[in-house]
């Protein structure tokens, strides 16, 4: 048994889905007999950290600090194993508009072939509307976005879904920029995917990443935004994705390789963006063009009671409790 860290809180716009995690966190690994140390992240943290000396950590931060690599470096700065990614992993995958290209030099890398696929977008600095005025030429939008509105406007950097909006029309940009950027200083724009969203939780590192149950989510808002995340009864989730959400008939044997397309494209981001020990990649199956679409990574996931990855490691038969064990013998033996 181990003494483990548990980092939540903090100062970031998530703060409170981090704690949220931190005490799901907390309950699941007492269960397993360890000793745990709950830490509200802040000024005294790292005076606390090498006072208690713990065997190793679990971040349940999220947000700025928790998932942007500042809290990693910490942690590898003061030598305590961690559960999760290193700090220059989690540097990239805060970032929403690398995905793309992190993926494309990990196929040029490695040789595999395609599996996923992402909205086309651009990504522009607060510094381009302030001091370069593109501000003018979005007129030029209507050019290149092949599928028109609505589109996704959303902060580069986050998660729990805030300062995401979706614009309709052209009169709903300018509100929609301003809501992104009072949570970051870029901002993306791309083009709206319609269909069934999906969470995939990968588990691992490399080749032997492997995959939990994928969750459908049917949201009740118009997506799945900041209010169904924080209130369970704005959301349902199936287990494993329902077939019929995936494609029209009974023809199982489509079904399972669209099954396969989205496992695999879940397994391509991780691995490319060298993700070790857990994360959560974010997609929408999109039937009109009938391939998964890929929205982000997420390296430190949601771990509330009702948060996507505890519920897929559930539905995966291991169970919370013990999945969070096995990343504790992980990472303390990595050291």
């Amino acid at each position: 048994m181990y003494k483990v860290a548990v980092l939540m809180g903090g100062s970031s716009f998530e703060r409170d889905f981090s704690l949220k995690s931190g005490r799901n966190v907390l309950r699941a690994l007492e269960s397993k007999g360890h000793t745990v140390l709950p830490l509200d992240t802040g000024a005294t943290l790292v005076e606390t950290l090498r006072r208690e000396q713990p065997d190793v950590a679990f971040i349940a931060l999220h947000g700025g600090y928790g998932e942007d690599g500042t809290i990693q470096s910490v942690l590898e700065f003061l030598n305590i194993p961690f559960v999760g990614s290193s700090s220059s992993v989690c540097r990239m995958t805060w970032d929403k508009s690398l995905l793309p290209a992190v993926v494309k030099t990990y196929r040029r890398a490695s040789g595999e072939p395609k599996a996923a696929h992402w909205p086309y977008g651009i990504c522009l600095s607060a510094a381009a509307f302030k001091n370069l005025g593109v501000a003018g030429a979005l007129d030029l939008l209507t050019e290149r976005m092949p599928s028109g509105f609505p589109y996704a406007v959303l902060p580069a950097s986050g998660g729990s879904a805030m300062g995401i909006s979706k614009v309709n029309k052209p009169s709903e940009l300018a509100p929609a920029l301003l809501e992104a950027l009072s949570f970051d200083d870029k901002v993306i724009i791309e083009e709206w995917i319609s269909g069934v969203e999906i969470a995939i939780s990968v588990v691992g590192s490399g080749d032997d990443a492997y995959i939990l149950p994928p969750i459908e989510i049917e949201s009740r808002t118009d997506f799945f935004n900041t209010e169904a995340r924080l209130d369970p009864d704005f959301v349902n989730y199936y287990v494993p994705v329902r077939a019929a959400s995936l494609l029209a008939g009974d023809d199982l044997a489509a079904v399972e390789e669209i099954r396969q397309q989205i496992e695999k494209s879940a397994l391509e981001v991780h691995r490319a963006f060298g993700c070790r020990d857990l994360s959560r990649v974010d997609m929408i199956w999109d039937a009109a063009q009938q391939m998964p679409r890929v929205l982000e990574i997420n390296a430190a996931p949601g771990m509330s009671e009702f948060s996507l990855f505890p519920t897929a490691a559930n539905a995966s038969g291991v169970g919370f409790a013990e999945l969070l064990d096995q990343l504790l013998q992980i990472a303390y033996e990595r050291g």
